[in-house]
């Protein structure tokens, strides 16, 4: 099952390269990691210091990992000192995986990703 993660960010002004350097390594980090399929940063064209990452992963499982992922933790906390409100992730599947997504959120005790 395909999962698509958002990551959403709010940057504070003036630190937009900081803020993409940091989220630049976290992608090069992902790509590492098992499950990773792709990734995209997108910036919002009516409020330019807010910044959606889509990134796309083999399983909900693998998500998790990520999520769990002590690297991105610490990178995630240096990355907040350029942001103006906590980062906020959610995780979608297709819509006919919906009574997996949340048989598997339910066993692994992950609700708060999804």
């Amino acid at each position: 099952m395909i999962i698509k993660a958002l990551i959403k960010r709010q940057i504070k002004k003036g630190k937009d390269l900081e803020a993409f350097e940091l989220i630049k390594k976290i992608r090069l980090n992902a790509m590492h990691q098992e499950g990773y399929i792709s990734g995209e940063t997108l910036i919002n064209t009516n409020n330019p210091q807010e910044v959606l990452v889509i990134s796309t992963w083999e399983s909900m499982e693998c998500w998790n990992n990520w999520m769990d992922n002590q690297d991105r933790t610490s990178i995630d906390v240096l990355l907040e000192e350029f942001q103006e409100a906590p980062t906020t992730f959610e995780a979608y599947a297709f819509s006919k995986h919906k009574a997996y997504v949340e048989a598997i959120a339910k066993v692994l005790d992950h609700s708060k990703y999804i």
